[in-house]
């Protein structure tokens, strides 16, 4: 088992900026990929970003690409996720997932968060 703990959730401006973590315990933080997904009001749940196991590949969706930037630090067991430039669209419960392998598909995680509340205001 993988337990994840999001952080780092709050209220923001468009065009602001900021940064989720989310931490893991339990199995080896560094034999899993990990990701980031988001479920907006009455929305289906979608793909942010992805990291694999070494952090050498990344992977985005294309509404935030240039403006999000996964990162993972194996020694912390932590992986974040910066957000900039900030949209009142992005807002959303975001959620930390881990899997086996290196995907941006959500059937691939099988662990998951809690998740944290990003709300952007225009």
């Amino acid at each position: 088992q993988v337990q994840l703990v999001e952080s780092g959730g709050g209220l923001v401006q468009a065009g602001g900026s900021l940064r989720l973590s989310c931490v893991a315990s339990g199995r080896t933080f560094s034999n899993y990929a990990m990701g980031w997904f988001r479920q907006a009001p009455g929305k289906e749940r979608e793909f942010v970003a992805a990291i694999s196991w070494s952090g050498a590949s990344t992977s985005y969706a294309d509404s935030v690409k240039g403006r999000f930037t996964i990162s993972r630090d194996n020694a912390k067991n932590t992986v974040s996720l910066q957000m900039n430039s900030l949209k009142p669209e992005d807002t959303a419960v975001y959620y930390c997932a881990a899997a086996q392998r290196f995907s941006s598909s959500a059937g691939a995680f099988a662990y998951w968060g809690q998740g944290t509340q990003v709300t952007v205001s225009s």
